[in-house]
C-alpha cells in the first residue's frame, strides 16, 4: 500500500504492483471510523487557523462517536521555536491521544512525528499532508479521474501554484524521476541477467 503514485508505478515496473494506493486523504476517513468504533483517542495537527476545528466537526460528523481529543494549528514555522515546539508537545502529552494526525506536509510532518513519539510511546502517529484540509473542506480534491490516472498533483499544482511549484516540481520531481528510472532500468537489467 502506498500514498503517493511514484511509487506505485515504481512497483508496476518491476513487476510487483502494490495491491492497492491508499492516500492520506482516506486513510483518515477510514481510521476516524475505526477509531469510533473501538473508542480510540483522536487528535489532529495542521492546517491554517480553524482548519483542524472543521475537519474534526466533519469527522465527528460522519463517525458519531469519535473522540477527537484536541486539535491544533501551530503557526508556520513552529518547528524553529523551541518554545511553538514545546507548546505542541505539552497540547499532545496532555490530551494522551492513541491515534495523532499530523497534517503539516512532508518532511516537516515527519520531524515532528519523529520528535514526539517519544513523549507518547503508546501512540500511532500518521503524517497525512493535505489530509486536514481535505477533511475540513478547505481544499479541493482532485476529480476522480485525476486520481485515477495519477495527477492528483498536477490539480493541487494548478490550484495552489505559489505554494506548492517548489515541492512539487524542485523537491518531488527529482526523486519520482530517479525512482522511476532506476525501476526501469532494474526492470530492463534484471530481465537480461535471466535470459
Amino acid at each position: 500500500m502506498a500514498d503517493g503514485m511514484p511509487l506505485v508505478w515504481a512497483s508496476r515496473l518491476l513487476g510487483r504492483p502494490l495491491p492497492e494506493r491508499v492516500t492520506g486523504a482516506d486513510l483518515i476517513w477510514s481510521l476516524s471510523a475505526a477509531a469510533a468504533a473501538r473508542g480510540v483517542p483522536v487528535y489532529l495537527v495542521g492546517g491554517p487557523p480553524g482548519v483542524a476545528e472543521a475537519a474534526r466537526d466533519a469527522l465527528c460528523g460522519r463517525h458519531p462517536g469519535l473522540n477527537v481529543e484536541g486539535v491544533h494549528a501551530p503557526p508556520y514555522g513552529f518547528e524553529t521555536s523551541p518554545a511553538a515546539l514545546a507548546e505542541v508537545r505539552g497540547r499532545l502529552v496532555a490530551a494522551r491521544p492513541s491515534l495523532v494526525f499530523v497534517g503539516l506536509g512532508f518532511p516537516r510532518q515527519d520531524r515532528l512525528v519523529a520528535q514526539l513519539r517519544a513523549d507518547l510511546p503508546g501512540a500511532w502517529f500518521v503524517g497525512c499532508g493535505a489530509a486536514i484540509a481535505f477533511a475540513a473542506g478547505s481544499v479541493r480534491r482532485a476529480p476522480g479521474w485525476m486520481g485515477d490516472h495519477g495527477l492528483e498533483w498536477l490539480f493541487r499544482l494548478i490550484s495552489e501554484p505559489q505554494r506548492l511549484a517548489r515541492r512539487y516540481l524542485v523537491d518531488d520531481l527529482p526523486f519520482a524521476l530517479r525512482l522511476l528510472s532506476g525501476a526501469l532500468l532494474r526492470r530492463a537489467f534484471g530481465s537480461r541477467s535471466r535470459h
